[in-house]
């Protein structure tokens, strides 16, 4: 076990340094500086821990037993709940109660080791119950997402694996405690990597279903199928789906809606976030291209439907058609 564990720690480093670089401080859509730090603090922490397990399965050092080693643990789920909140909950606002959250971290100063490890796991329970709360809240929005669920549920699956193995590690030999713990670890970075690799725009999904979740009607005195023709005329007359800048706010605007509007009239009428609809429109649009004009390569026509890079637009084409755009030429062409 130890050497697959050894296997999981070396690609828990790589995948931090990719997601810290690539999808937490340089994400494009607006994220609060409290959400990036946390976001930063929790891959730090987990890196933090494979680095502490990785020295002790090698039999460099032991600082299993030190209190860095518990104060990373206790610091992992409040690093998750500030980073997340503001995708899963519709209130972004902190107040004076979210001081709360750092007691753990006075806990485990004062427990001794055998009451602060499980403490810490113990702290994390209650905060995947808030995670299954905040996520059941949005049961009604399940239908704008397919694998992403099934995504989400295998990134719950090893939380709870985390939690049980937390709860158990008294019975269990502390080698195959760590080795185990550095495996769940280094599957939990596998299966973020891969769902942002699969869905790049799975954060402004979530939030679009948030938003949707909780807002009030705002389209009580809207004209919707006047709206609904002319948000029609822009994207097949004006193609204003390849902007690469469009966004909720420009595209509310030549509706003369509020974003809200937009957002809630796209949700109820479509069954989809802002985000996913244009991404859909974008792919409408590129599969004519890739069988109207054969010798364009895929690279330029996911350009010119608005795609940023080709990594973007082979990830959405395969999630809104099933296959790779070259594939899809192949398969079609006349």
């Amino acid at each position: 076990m130890s050497i697959v564990a050894l296997l999981f720690i070396g690609f828990s480093f790589g995948a931090a340094l990719l997601l810290l670089a690539g999808n937490i401080l340089q994400a494009r859509e607006p994220v609060r500086f409290t959400s990036k730090l946390a976001g930063f603090l929790l891959i730090a922490g987990l890196a933090g821990i494979q680095s502490l397990h990785l020295g002790y399965l090698l039999n460099r050092y032991d600082l299993v037993h030190s209190a860095l080693y518990l104060f990373l643990l206790y610091g992992i789920a409040p690093s998750f709940y500030f980073y997340s909140r503001q995708l899963l909950r519709n209130d972004a606002g902190y107040s004076r109660h979210d001081v709360l959250h750092v007691l753990p971290f006075a806990l485990c100063m004062i427990l001794p080791y055998r009451l602060a490890l499980p403490g810490a796991f113990l702290v994390g329970g209650g905060y995947l119950l808030w995670l299954a709360k905040t996520v059941y809240a949005l049961r009604g929005q399940r239908q704008r997402f397919h694998w992403e669920l099934l995504a989400l549920g295998v990134l719950f699956a090893i939380a709870v694996a985390v939690l049980v193995l937390g709860f158990i590690w008294p019975l269990l030999d502390e080698a195959d405690f760590i080795a185990a713990y550095s495996i769940l670890i280094g599957l939990a970075f596998f299966a973020v990597a891969l769902t942002l690799l699969r869905f790049p725009g799975i954060a402004a999904d979530v939030s679009e279903a948030v938003q949707a979740a909780y807002a009030e009607s705002t389209l009580k005195n809207i004209d919707k199928p006047a709206v609904l023709a002319k948000l029609d005329a822009l994207m097949t007359q004006d193609k204003l789906y390849a902007l690469e800048t469009l966004n909720l706010g420009l595209l509310a605007e030549q509706l003369n809606l509020s974003q809200h509007q937009l957002s809630e009239l796209i949700n109820t009428e479509f069954q989809q976030g802002f985000s996913r609809y244009i991404r859909e429109q974008r792919i409408a649009a590129a599969k004519k291209l890739l069988l109207a004009e054969p010798n364009a390569s895929v690279l330029s026509i996911g350009l010119t439907v608005g795609f940023s890079t080709q990594s973007n637009f082979y990830a959405a084409f395969r999630d809104i058609v099933g296959v790779a755009p070259g594939q899809y030429r192949k398969t079609h062409a006349g």
